[in-house]
């Protein structure tokens, strides 16, 4: 238990120290869009399937936006920056943006 301890408090201490403060606000978005994914996914199996498409698209809204995020914290994180030679991170932004609208766009149709 002591080990656990140890390591979570050097995790804490070197993602405060070396992590931008960017990087930090995409990880919050990140925590925020798993929680909301993990809350629906419960009251879905408490209070039952019946408007199903809602569940679905409120699901998969959840999973792109997770997926879109990870894509642009990877992207714009400087320790990558040889894998995206040709993205800068504006323009990786945009793709979060368009993409985003995009992807919200097709869960409100799936709504009906």
């Amino acid at each position: 238990m002591e080990n656990i301890k140890s390591a979570a408090n050097k995790f804490i201490t070197v993602y405060n120290k070396d992590t931008p403060t960017s990087l930090k606000f995409i990880d919050v978005y990140l925590v925020y869009i798993l929680i909301s994914g993990i809350l629906q996914f419960i009251y879905m199996l408490l209070a039952g399937t019946f408007p199903y498409n809602a569940f679905l698209a409120g699901f998969i809204s959840t999973v792109g936006s997770f997926v879109f995020a990870v894509n642009l914290r990877i992207q714009t994180n400087a320790q990558n920056a040889t894998s995206f030679k040709s993205i800068s991170p504006e323009r990786a932004f945009a793709d979060f943006a368009v993409c985003s609208l995009l992807l919200h766009f097709c869960c409100v149709h799936f709504l009906g």
